[in-house]
Order: structure tokens, then C-alpha cells, then sequence
């Protein structure tokens, strides 16, 4: 408070008091009793609302402790259960919980990992993947301006993700790794990675790739062997020794009959072995009468070609050729799809061909498409030549229906570059991507997809292309996302089969350790995504005929049922729409793989690793109990005492008020009382 409001108090209590006398001192007949009670009364009265009117500020202090924070990270994926490692996780967790000094002086939060990174509900070991790497980023992001050392009790076994050994060293806060296992060697032989393609063609043969890795240090002899059924397709001989641990074996399986082939490949076990689960891996291979071919026609070379070729035959039923013009227009009927990319006039006798035999196609154009041409030569859209430059930065429609797609940060990805002005589609279309401008659509197409009589046809102006897979390789670590969003189109494209009101997405066979996922669209009698319908899935065990059924959330512009809680095994499925008469149906196996059963022993290595790039220390669970002095002791982790200073006006403090209606109360009351009013 000032000095100047000090002085305005001051009057104002000189004028109150001046007030309170004149009223009941000068020329009164009261008592004198009453006259000091009177007065004392107004003079209080009127001071106040003086004060309020001045309404001074005071400075409010408080002081608080804060503790540092203790995040605490707990493996709860199946192979501390194969370790035989739950009961001490547990309890360690429960003593930390419950240990009064360590939670007196830190700010303890329990977190769980496995699959996902969740907040700590409940550990049931069950997880089929392990993602450290993820939880400690997590974690690193989560508390990067606070202090916070961070417990990570786990197996150090990961299944997914970076490798988090090396990303530890940019994090910030100390990690202590408490060790679920031992450092044990024991003698083992184990498949390492079998790698195969997902498809085959009928009448083709198709690679296998194994890696055989052994533990041991005597010199030992088993068995490779692959079986269909019961039917051994391939078997080789393998030696191993102390020097020798691991072999790679390469061969090929032929695909005679188009589905699903299901294969079991072995490595014999010695009779020793302490795990015989990570003996033995299931694969399959999808056979397919033939390919789904594209072509590129193309009369320049540019970046984007080299892109479209990578994310097509990321999915190994594609298969894709780029022509020049001249040579294409003779080659077209051995084709589902052609892509033309930046037409001018050498596409002419293209354009003929494609007419000729209603194929579907998707046209990309750019700085170097002639645009007079290519208005000329079809009539599904056009566009007014310009050769002004424009960059078209891009958002997805969460509004087009005729497949699934899922938005993969179309907004941050770079600005494609076209000629200047807007396209026009004569036709019925669907807006799969649209401009915009600083991220506010501006409804002008971008991507769009048109369909008649069964004919589909796309289109995207826009060259640059290349540039999108690239940023989401640097987004998400993959291209994954890119290639699939990519092959949906072309897979839509590429299809000459009738729309149906309900289409569902699934695969013939998954992993168990995998995410298992299935899609639907279901549309309205006019054909526009319904996203008020209530869709289902039930599915059957063809072993054990159980029957369980499980709803389908809707996600933007399509529905999706995760099942990865069911078990490895042959399944039915049939998905339908409630309250309509309309529904698909089709198979999938779940193929059994549990890549949480193939380790024998902690890595102590990677996690001892990790302690020392973050300045830490690692500990065994069995020496657990060290770790709580350490931390109670480390001078690095502090409570730290903060104070706030509030300016607070005293028109704010209601009491004020109250007291004010009170003195004016007393007084109206004992005047009413004496017959005063």
C-alpha cells in the first residue's frame, strides 16, 4: 500500500467521523450514551464505504513445497510372467506405494507399458509386446521442465519401437532400471526372425529367410525343419559352436494352391533347453491368382514417379511398370490401373486406348501438364491454363465415404506445387482431399474420385507428391502410414467391382503379438457414409464354435473393432448393421506367435546402458530395496519452496460488504427500538 492511499484513509476517516459528529453530537437531544452509540455506528458505516470507494490493494504472500516427481514405470507385458518375475514386480510396486519417507518427499506416479503407455490401473501381465522405448520418451516429454527420476522396473526385452538404449542418452532426467530376471547364460537354440512375403502367386515360388542364433558353448548339432501340416517341405542339417552361434538359411517354398498356407518352422531343440517356446514360429502365406498391375505413363522424370513405385508395391499384390507414352497405349489391357502422370499432347493415342477399353484411371497434374490438352482429350474436369505458379498446402474431407481413409497429417505435410486456378469437375465426385489456406479449407479440390457405371476415375493436381512420404517417414518413423493410405486409393482404383452399402476391410490371417483390426464403411440408400448406425461383429471359433460378438466404434468416416483378445486359431466373422437387413461376412486366422516367449533372461546389458547415459544407477530386483536410500539421498532431488504473491483489491473481499449492512442494520434496529423512526 502507498503512502498517497495511506493519506486518502486518513481523510477518509477524518471526513466520517466529521459526518458521525454532526448527525449525533451537534444539536441533538439523545444521551449521551446514545450519541456515542449512534455516532460510532455511522462513523463506521460511512468510513467504510469511504474505504471501498478508494478500494486500496494489498499484497497476498503464500508459500508452498513442491516436490520433485518420481514417475514410476512398470513392464506389464507377458514376459515378466515367462521370467516368473510378477510376484516380486508387484511387490516391489506395493513398497513403493507405501514406503512413507520416499512418498514424503516426492511426488510418485505409477505408469504402466507394454503395448501402449497408460497411466497405472492395474498389472495383469498379459501385454504381447513390449515398447520401453515409448514409455520413456513418454515419460521425457511429460516432465521435460521438471525434475524427475524415473524408476523403470522391467525385463529390458523389447519387442517394439526404437532402439531405447541409444534414445536414452537425450533424456533429460536420470532413469534407475530395476532389473526383472538375471544375467544368466543357458544353453539355447532359437529362431531369431523368419522373414517371407505376405503373398505369392499361384505357380510361382516364393522366399523364406531364418535366422538361427544359439547360446552355448559346446559344439552342437540339431534339425531345421518347415512343415505344412504334417507334410515336411524343407528340412536342413545346422551345427553350431561357441564361435559359430549363428546361421542364416535362405530357400524357397513353391505356392500350388491359391488361399491361405499355413507353415510351421522348427529348430530342433537339445533336451536341456530351459525355453523350447522360442523353438518353433508359425508363418503364412497368402497365394493369389495374380497380381494387381499398375502403370505409370509418364513422358518426364521426375521424383514423384520413384515415390508412386515405392508405396504401391509396399503391398507385394501390386506390381507396377512405368512407360513412356509411346509405348504404353499397346499395353494397357494387361492392366487394372493407369496412372498419368503430367499429360501433354504424347498421350494422345493413350487417351484413345483408355477410352477404347474403359480403364480406370488416376491422372496427377502439375507445372508441366498441358492443360489445353488435357481439357480437350476427356471431359470428367477441367482447368484453365495459366502459368502462374501456386502452392497448395492441404486437408483431408472427413466427409468422403467411398473407402476408409484416416487423416495422416495432411496439414503439416509440404505444399504441393500445380498452375494457378481451381478445378472443375462436370461429373458426380467425391472430395477426398481439398486446398487450403493456413489451415482453413477453402473447398476447392484437391484429390477427388469419381464412379460411373462402375468406371473410377481420380483425380489430384498437384506435383511434389514425394515430398508427403517423406515428411511422414520423419513424423511417425515409418512410411507405413503414407504407403497405406496410398495403396487404399489404388486398391479402390483398381477395382471394377459394384459398391455395396456395407464394405469391410480385413485381412485373411494376422500375428497374434499383432494388432488385429477390422474396418467398415455402411451407407445410406443414396450411398453417403451413415455415421448414426450401430454396427457389430460377431465372430466364431471354427474349432470351438464359441460365439462372441463386439461392437464397431466409429472413427471420422469409417468403423473399427479391435480384436486382439482373441486367441490364435481359425475364425468366422459376420458384420452387421443394426436394425438393417444387411450384412458381410468372411474368415481369418490368427496365426500364434508370442514374440514375449522368446527370452530367457533380462537384458542387463542395454538397461545398464541406459542408467549410465541418464546418470543413473541399475539395480536387480533382489537388491531393490538400495535403490530407496539412493534416491532419499541424492542431493539432485530437492523439494523446492515456492512463494506467490497476489495483488488483491478490496473490493474483492466480501466481508467488507457484509459489514457494512451489519453497522447500518444495528443501527436501523436500536433507533427502531427506542421509537426512533
Amino acid at each position: 500500500m502507498t503512502s498517497e492511499t495511506i493519506l486518502y484513509i486518513f481523510i477518509a476517516g477524518i471526513i466520517a467521523l466529521i459526518i458521525a459528529m454532526y448527525m449525533y453530537g451537534y444539536k441533538t437531544n439523545y444521551s449521551k450514551k446514545a450519541r456515542w452509540i449512534y455516532g460510532f455506528l455511522r462513523f463506521s458505516t460511512l468510513f467504510l464505504i469511504l474505504i471501498l470507494l478508494l478500494n486500496p490493494t494489498f499484497k497476498n504472500e503464500t508459500f508452498t513445497v513442491e516436490k520433485p516427481n518420481l514417475p514410476v514405470l512398470i513392464d506389464n507385458s507377458s514376459s515378466v510372467k515367462e521370467l516368473n518375475q510378477t510376484e516380486r514386480s508387484l511387490d516391489f510396486v506395493n513398497y513403493l506405494k507405501e514406503h512413507e519417507e520416499l512418498n514424503n518427499k516426492f511426488d510418485i506416479n505409477f505408469y504402466s507399458f507394454g503395448n501402449d503407455f497408460n497411466v497405472l490401473d492395474s498389472l495383469s501381465f498379459t501385454e504381447n509386446n513390449t515398447n520401453i522405448s515409448q514409455a520413456l520418451s513418454a515419460i521425457n516429454e511429460l516432465f521435460k521442465n521438471e525434475m524427475a527420476p524415473t524408476i523403470l522396473i522391467t525385463d529390458g526385452n523389447q519387442t517394439l519401437g526404437s532402439d531405447y538404449e541409444f534414445s536414452s542418452a537425450s533424456f533429460k532426467n536420470s532413469v534407475y532400471p530395476v532389473i526383472l530376471g538375471d544375467s544368466s547364460k543357458y544353453t539355447d537354440l532359437k529362431i531369431g526372425q523368419l522373414n517371407t512375403n505376405r503373398y505369392a502367386y499361384l505357380k510361382n515360388k516364393f522366399p523364406v529367410e531364418v535366422i538361427l542364433l544359439y547360446s552355448g558353448t559346446e559344439s552342437s548339432n540339431s534339425q531345421f525343419v518347415v512343415r505344412q501340416g504334417s507334410a515336411v517341405v524343407f528340412r536342413e542339417q545346422v551345427s553350431f559352436s561357441d564361435t559359430v552361434n549363428a546361421k542364416i538359411i535362405s530357400f524357397t517354398l513353391p505356392a500350388s494352391v491359391v488361399g491361405l498356407q499355413k507353415y510351421s518352422a522348427q529348430i530342433i531343440p537339445f533336451s536341456q533347453e530351459k525355453n523350447k517356446a522360442n523353438n518353433t514360429k508359425q508363418f503364412a502365406v497368402e497365394v493369389i491368382d495374380q497380381a494387381t498391375n499398375v502403370l505409370i505413363v509418364s513422358d518426364i522424370v521426375h521424383p514423384d514417379l520413384g515415390m508412386l513405385k515405392r508405396a504401391i508395391t509396399s503391398n507385394e499384390q501390386r506390381k507396377v511398370s512405368i512407360k513412356k507414352p509411346a509405348d504404353a497405349a499397346e499395353l494397357l489391357n494387361d492392366f487394372q490401373l493407369v496412372i498419368l502422370y503430367q499429360p501433354d499432347r504424347s498421350f494422345d493415342k493413350v487417351y484413345s486406348e483408355i477410352k477404347k477399353l474403359n480403364k480406370n484411371t488416376l491422372t496427377i497434374t502439375g507445372l508441366q501438364t498441358d492443360w489445353n490438352f488435357l481439357n480437350a482429350i476427356q471431359e470428367n474436369f477441367n482447368k484453365e491454363q495459366s502459368n502462374q505458379l501456386d502452392e497448395i498446402e492441404v486437408s483431408l474431407n472427413p466427409n468422403y465415404g467411398s473407402f476408409a481413409v484416416e487423416d495422416i497429417g495432411f496439414n503439416d505435410f509440404k505444399p504441393l506445387k500445380t498452375k494457378f486456378g481451381d478445378i472443375t469437375i462436370n461429373v458426380p465426385f467425391e472430395m477426398l482431399l481439398e486446398k487450403s489456406v493456413n489451415g482453413i479449407t477453402t473447398e476447392s479440390v484437391l484429390l477427388a474420385t469419381t464412379e460411373i457405371n462402375g468406371k473410377r476415375d481420380a483425380i489430384l493436381d498437384g506435383e511434389g507428391i514425394w515430398r508427403w512420404r517423406a515428411q511422414a517417414f520423419l513424423d511417425r518413423n515409418s512410411f507405413e502410414d503414407f504407403d497405406n493410405f496410398f495403396g487404399k486409393l489404388i486398391q479402390y482404383l483398381a477395382s471394377n467391382k459394384r459398391r455395396s452399402r456395407l464394405e469391410v476391410t480385413a485381412e485373411t490371417f494376422y500375428y497374434n503379438n499383432d494388432r488385429i483390426h477390422i474396418s467398415a464403411q455402411y451407407f445410406d440408400k443414396n450411398y453417403i457414409f451413415d455415421s448414426r448406425s450401430s454396427l457389430f461383429i460377431t465372430v466364431t471359433n471354427s474349432v470351438t464354435n464359441v460365439r462372441t460378438e463386439f461392437p464397431l466404434l466409429l472413427k471420422s468416416n469409417y468403423y473399427e473393432v479391435d480384436l486382439s483378445s482373441l486367441l490364435a486359431g481359425e475364425y468366422g466373422y459376420t458384420v452387421s448393421v443394426k436394425g438393417e437387413g444387411v450384412s458381410r461376412s468372411g474368415v481369418f486366422t490368427i496365426l500364434d506367435f508370442n514374440v514375449e516367449k522368446q527370452f530367457l533372461n533380462a537384458n542387463v546389458t542395454k538397461l545398464n546402458s541406459v542408467a549410465t547415459n541418464t546418470n543413473g544407477k541399475a539395480y536387480f530386483i533382489s537388491e531393490s530395496e538400495s535403490l530407496i536410500p539412493s534416491l532419499l539421498n541424492d542431493d539432485r532431488f530437492q523439494q523446492i519452496q515456492k512463494s506467490e504473491q497476489k495483488i488483491v483489491p478490496l473490493i474483492d473481499w466480501r466481508y467488507l460488504l457484509g459489514l457494512i449492512v451489519l453497522t447500518l442494520s444495528i443501527e436501523w434496529f436500536i433507533r427502531k427500538y427506542n421509537g426512533l423512526i
